[in-house]
């Protein structure tokens, strides 16, 4: 009843979902677009399918093949990765999550785009091709990577069209000769030293580990000289048909903007175990994480060497090992079983401002690096003005079944016990902890947001991104209302369920005021104002759990010298040319202004306007 061009159905209003396939093999190369397959599928173009009708479960094999068995073991890393679908006539396969756009058309490949990417995306490009190559050399299928075509971009994102398999092992010698042309097209300021690693690459004597190393380098001085701005906003809401609020996120209402984890730590955590359990656990896990990040943080500022992400994420994970103990070891002594062990789901981001040399010989404060910790059904999104990409994959039973190659997921979601979790924090001793722990690289302007699975049940993420991120991104909405007017919806669609999401809006591209001002105010916070009545919704709790968390949070420290991260090494501090250069700064900057000011009075008065007010104060009085 509804047309390809359709977004949502004439009859129920509700959004249409467009299923855009990719349907490999020879045999589905032939069939000409325009025809029909199996009474289903809509051939659009050559190897694209339409799923006329998604809500029937696909044609599935009773055996998988080893090309299929491949696809199951890497849903993981499903950001990259296509997935099995199923089986249209004559085993064709059908492959979801495929680089297609929303009106079937396929994402560029990695040689089209090369040339017009700037030299940091050029990098980064490379870096995860780099970062596959281990997974998918375990399951035979590298040689995926070796094939131009096959290697599709979203963004930043590098995607795979299909998975292949070789009759031969892949080596590093010829994933480099793969990116000798590329390297010949590279931008000026990275192409002499990806040369050099290409060369170390094609040697009989190559490293992955040194290549990496040399790779993530390369990728953070070059990030380095971008200017970076970043904004948080958050808030949680009991929903309206609940009564307790077993969710918890940071920030969440007005908080001290000398915060040292402001803005570069977000978190949401849902809470399990019911309104004596859930809540407790959640909140607990947000406020101890806040001390461990805070000695982190603090640490790193101290180091005088670059830190590799390996090391990161270690000590990232110890630190979660440490919350979950604590979570854990209150269970056992409260002898919770089963149900009624509290616990919670994680969804963390920390962004952390390591000190490196840029490619213009500069000193930067901050690598541009973002670090992603995940554990539960509590997801991460990436949203630009084109795009909305998931960065995490839930920790259910559906996937679980998925990984270990026992079903497909279109299939493994008809169990009803499909969206249970599988693992979360607390529930288990930290040993049987597997927190998944993603680096990335912020390198263009887009939004993080985090939320709980009130916010992104039924897609509507998906669904809504447009409505509420790219306002944002155009300066038509502040970052507060976002956050109000997402929770409204999800009350509205989703609420039966605790809401929470935290927002980062970041911002890399060049901006004249905000250069001016850098010297001044290098990073913003905006965190949303709280009526006082929400704040005390949000703040209560029952009585008993309100004495649990005093009990849990009056404990020793959570720290202990065995899980605790490192202390890194301390770097000397030059005060006398900080506060030098502090001066010029100001001044060049005051000077700045003022010189504007003078030449096009008109002109300053409305962009200072648009700026904070704590900001238009340092403007002159308008005449």
């Amino acid at each position: 009843m509804n047309s390809i061009e359709d977004s949502v159905s004439t009859s129920s209003q509700t959004p249409l979902v467009h299923r855009y396939l990719w349907a490999t093999g020879s045999l589905a190369a032939k069939i000409q677009p325009g025809g029909k397959v199996g009474h289903r599928y809509d051939v659009t173009s050559s190897n694209i399918w339409l799923d006329t009708q998604p809500e029937l479960l696909p044609d599935i094999p009773e055996e998988f093949s080893k090309e299929i068995v491949s696809y199951l073991r890497l849903y993981q890393h499903r950001l990259h990765i296509p997935q099995v679908y199923g089986l249209a006539y004559d085993n064709i396969l059908l492959l979801e999550n495929v680089p297609i756009d929303e009106t079937g058309n396929l994402y560029p490949a990695i040689t089209d785009a090369w040339e017009q990417a700037k030299a940091v995306r050029q990098v980064y490009w490379l870096f995860q091709i780099l970062q596959l190559w281990t997974p998918l050399s375990e399951l035979g299928v590298a040689g995926s990577l070796l094939i131009p075509d096959n290697l599709r971009v979203q963004g930043w994102c590098v995607r795979l069209l299909e998975l292949v398999e070789t009759s031969h092992d892949v080596s590093l010698q010829q994933l480099g000769k793969c990116w000798q042309p590329w390297i010949a097209a590279a931008k000026t300021p990275v192409a002499q030293e990806l040369n050099n690693i290409v060369q170390q690459m094609r040697s009989e004597e190559a490293n992955l580990d040194s290549i990496a190393t040399q790779l993530n380098i390369l990728l953070l001085s070059c990030a380095a000289d971008l200017p970076l701005t970043l904004k948080v906003a958050g808030s949680t809401d009991s929903g309206s048909q609940q009564t307790q609020n077993e969710d918890a996120c940071y920030p969440s209402e007005a908080a001290d903007p000398n915060d040292l984890l402001l803005p570069l730590v977000s978190i949401v955590c849902d809470g399990i175990g019911g309104h004596q359990g859930g809540e407790v656990a959640s909140l607990l896990a947000v406020q101890s994480l806040k001390l461990q990040l805070r000695a982190l943080l603090t640490e790193m500022k101290e180091q005088a060497d670059i830190l590799p992400p390996d090391l990161i994420q270690k000590q990232i994970e110890a630190s979660l090992r440490i919350v979950n103990n604590v979570i854990c070891n209150c269970n056992n002594q409260q002898k919770r079983e089963g149900t009624e062990r509290m616990g919670t789901t994680l969804v963390m981001a920390v962004q952390l401002p390591q000190i490196i040399k840029s490619l213009s010989g500069n000193e930067s404060q901050n690598t541009h690096e973002l670090y992603l910790a995940h554990v539960g059904d509590s997801r991460a999104y990436w949203i630009t003005r084109d795009y909305c990409q998931r960065l995490t994959v839930d920790d259910d039973v559906a996937g679980r079944e998925v990984r270990s190659a026992r079903t497909l997921y279109r299939k493994a979601l008809q169990r009803p016990e499909a969206t249970s979790l599988s693992q979360g924090l607390g529930t288990k001793d930290g040993e049987f902890l597997r927190p998944v722990i993603q680096q990335f690289i912020l390198e263009e302007d887009g939004i993080l947001l985090l939320c709980s699975d009130g916010l992104s049940d039924n897609d509507l993420v998906e669904n809504s991104w447009r409505n509420y991120a790219v306002p944002v991104l155009q300066g038509e909405l502040s970052l507060e209302d976002a956050v109000r007017q997402w929770i409204s919806l999800a009350n509205e669609k989703n609420a039966e369920d605790n809401i929470s999401l935290v927002l980062t809006h970041c911002r890399v591209s060049p901006d004249p005021i905000a250069s001016l001002l850098s010297g001044l105010r290098p990073v913003e916070v905006i965190v949303p104002e709280q009526q006082e009545q929400e704040q005390e919704q949000q703040s209560e709790l029952t009585p008993s759990s309100q004495a649990l968390l005093e009990l849990l949070v009056s404990q020793p420290p959570l720290t202990d010298e065995t899980q605790s991260p490192g202390k890194f090494q301390k770097k000397k501090k030059w005060w006398l040319l900080l506060a030098g250069l502090l001066v010029l700064l100001v001044g060049g900057t005051s000077l700045g202004l003022f010189a504007w000011w003078r030449l096009n009075p008109r002109t300053f008065q409305q962009t200072c306007q648009r700026l904070p007010l704590k900001v238009q104060r340092l403007c002159p009085p308008q005449r």
